[in-house]
């Protein structure tokens, strides 16, 4: 598939704004301005034209503009204009058309469709500095955003993680009621249960596994630049079979079968001990050999953002896939003046579009020329120059 790129981007009511409206026209966007001046909002609506909850992960109800005294956020529209190479441009819209309410719409070209058909034309790819803590948090974090990494390149991905939550939190509860009540649960429908665990985990786990080894040759030949190196590793049990060479029928098998033999252990726990819910990566900075959470943060953040431009890079050799969409808060705030350049060089050879935010006009002089100014303000977007 040719250049995906945005042509246009409107909010209604979301966040900050009670209207704005920004024209890259497929160019790549530098947004500067004050903090709290609603950059990072723009960035969130472009993230909420794919699946999921956005660079936020936000509520529904959190999202929609809300004045002083009022008590919920009001209903909300994020509405774009996307392109891909010399196709004609499709129209793309979400938001809520009620407050309160507990889903979101999705259009494309006018017709409701599901949120997943979003990814056939969208496919943002974001670091924010809430990942600063990436390497501190719990495992669920790091796991959330390889997942993420995942997603972009197999959105099928996304509905094995949720066919396996929605029947690990089934089996759960049958599984605790019978540790309270001290009756047997329904051996068939855990059976049931399991297997369509083993399945979905072992998709995941399949999946995981196949980016994770893409990702690593991407960064293994990018030594030219001047990022840290990683060496990524997965440490869950199933993702490690996967990257053994075990066939994912075969993990399929083990799996579903380690879930029968658990039954009594998960349900004194009270959770599900294994499974590829309980995944972890780990990040290893190869020139200085020692794990990223010992690292500074600078060089943390270096370390995130070399696998983001690896997974860009990836991807924007995708042939049946649209081109990454970047979107990259507050990032050149932590890199010297070398690796701003090599950013910016980076996103003009990858071609492809990309959004970042900054207080400082001065931290995107590099860009200047090679993409679109925009100054944020209280007073609204004000384009600087065209490119």
């Amino acid at each position: 598939m040719s250049r995906a790129a945005l042509l246009s981007l409107t909010l209604t009511d979301f966040r900050s704004y009670e209207r704005a409206r920004l024209r890259p026209e497929g160019a790549s966007v530098y947004l500067f301005g004050a903090n709290g001046a609603g950059k990072t909002n723009l960035l969130e609506a472009i993230s909420l034209l794919s699946p999921g909850k956005g660079l936020r992960g936000a509520g529904l109800t959190e999202v929609g503009r809300r004045l002083p005294g009022e008590a919920g956020g009001r209903a909300w529209a994020v509405a774009a204009e996307a392109q891909a190479g010399d196709d004609a441009p499709v129209r793309l819209g979400t938001g809520v058309e009620l407050a309160g309410a507990a889903r979101r719409v999705v259009r494309i070209e006018g017709e409701t469709v599901p949120p997943g058909r979003l990814a056939d034309h969208v496919r943002p790819i974001w670091l924010t500095p809430a990942q600063d803590r990436l390497f501190l948090e719990a495992a669920g974090e790091r796991r959330k955003f390889f997942d993420r990494l995942v997603f972009a390149g197999e959105p099928d991905h996304a509905r094995h993680a949720n066919a396996y939550d929605k029947a690990q939190r089934e089996r759960m509860r049958l599984l605790t009621d019978a540790a309270e009540t001290g009756q047997p649960a329904d051996a068939i429908w855990l059976a049931a249960l399991e297997a369509r665990l083993g399945q979905a985990g072992a998709l995941m786990a399949a999946a995981r596994a196949r980016t994770l080894r893409a990702l690593q040759a991407e960064i293994d030949g990018r030594g030219d630049r001047p990022f840290p190196r990683a060496r990524l590793t997965l440490a869950g049990e199933w993702e490690r079979m996967a990257l053994d060479g075990v066939e994912t029928p075969e993990i399929e098998a083990r799996l579903a079968a380690a879930l029968t033999a658990a039954r009594p252990r998960d349900g004194a726990a009270g959770r599900a001990l294994t499974g590829p819910h309980r995944g972890d990566l780990a990040i290893h900075h190869v020139d200085k050999d020692r794990p990223a959470a010992e690292c500074s943060t600078g060089e943390q953040k270096a370390l995130i953002l070399n696998l983001v431009l690896a997974q860009a890079a990836r991807l924007s050799r995708a042939k049946d896939a649209p081109n990454p969409i970047l979107l990259l808060d507050e990032v050149a705030a932590h890199l010297d003046l070398k690796r701003r350049a090599a950013l910016a060089d980076e996103i003009t050879a990858l071609g492809l579009q990309a959004f970042l935010t900054g207080t400082d006009e001065s931290l995107f002089d590099h860009l200047k020329g090679r993409a679109l100014g925009v100054r944020v303000s209280e007073l609204g977007l004000t384009a600087l120059e065209d490119v």
